[in-house]
């Protein structure tokens, strides 16, 4: 019943003004709530195809683009310099918080650790990150601790934000897109620290939505008077469909574009995949 009688497809609806962070969302259906790390959201993604066999899907999807803004705007100087580097900066946090050399870290190391750079980005507690990653509330505090002595610019950023944005009422992104939040001076502890971690969440995600638009505009542009079209927004991804032969033009052609869709104090990163299904280019 999902399935439009004249165009034969699936459309989704999609949403510019329910996610107060700016982020798009999706309804009837939403298409931005695929499984993807299970078999069965593989499987269901392999049921999303072009509209005919001569054409390909091309992805294209931004590399921790929350962490690069976050380093942009607080300016930290290891944080940019793993980005310049091209440095795994969810293993270089692992080697900080577990105190091992980089080449000594281990996977489950690397998933806590990602598990704490945006964890931050979120205004994670310790409480909160304990609870994520199965550790204790004194090691979680510890991870936190250890974090903040690797990259002080972030917690530095932390802390002008949150004392402007009670200044003002309100935070903005990156393009001066405001949020108001006036928990942030609320005499009830429990809503002042929800305020808080929006004030921190809200300028680095809100800029990453702010991005992706902006990237979806010129893309658009770009692609107006050619066959491809541009299907879905999936966060930081885009999916596009494209003739085969076109494909890899398009591909590189979607990427440039995103990555310079604003300029940065670092670079922004997209993986790109082209392939006949969904699940092919995961």
């Amino acid at each position: 019943k999902l399935v439009n009688p004249e165009t034969g497809r699936i459309h989704t609806s999609f949403n510019q003004a329910v996610a107060a962070t700016g982020r798009l969302s999706s309804s009837d259906p939403n298409l931005q709530n695929i499984p993807i790390r299970s078999e069965f959201g593989r499987r269901i993604r392999e049921g999303f195809i072009p509209g005919r066999a001569d054409r390909r899907l091309v992805s294209a999807d931004y590399s921790q683009i929350e962490l690069r803004i976050l380093a942009h705007l607080s300016g930290d100087v290891q944080l940019k310099h793993a980005f310049f580097s091209d440095t795994d900066v969810h293993r270089r946090t692992a080697a900080r918080i577990f105190g091992v050399a980089e080449e000594a870290v281990t996977p489950e190391m690397r998933r806590q650790a990602k598990a704490v750079n945006f964890g931050v980005v979120y205004g994670i507690s310790p409480f909160g990150l304990a609870r994520n990653i199965g550790i204790s509330n004194a090691q979680a505090a510890r991870f936190i601790e250890q974090y903040f002595a690797q990259y002080p610019g972030v917690r530095n950023w932390i802390d002008q934000t949150l004392e402007t944005a009670k200044k003002n009422g309100y935070v903005t992104t990156l393009l001066n897109r405001r949020r108001y939040v006036p928990e942030l001076n609320s005499s009830d502890a429990a809503s002042r620290k929800a305020a808080e971690r929006v004030a921190i969440n809200t300028p680095v995600q809100g800029t990453a939505a702010d991005v992706i638009k902006l990237a979806m505009i010129r893309l658009d542009e770009a692609l107006k008077r050619t066959p491809t079209r541009l299907l879905l927004q999936v966060h930081d991804e885009l999916l596009l469909e494209t003739p085969a032969r076109e494909a890899d033009g398009v591909a590189d052609l979607t990427k440039n574009i995103m990555e310079n869709a604003i300029a940065l104090d670092v670079p922004l990163r997209v993986d790109v995949a082209v392939g006949y299904h969904w699940a092919a280019i995961h």
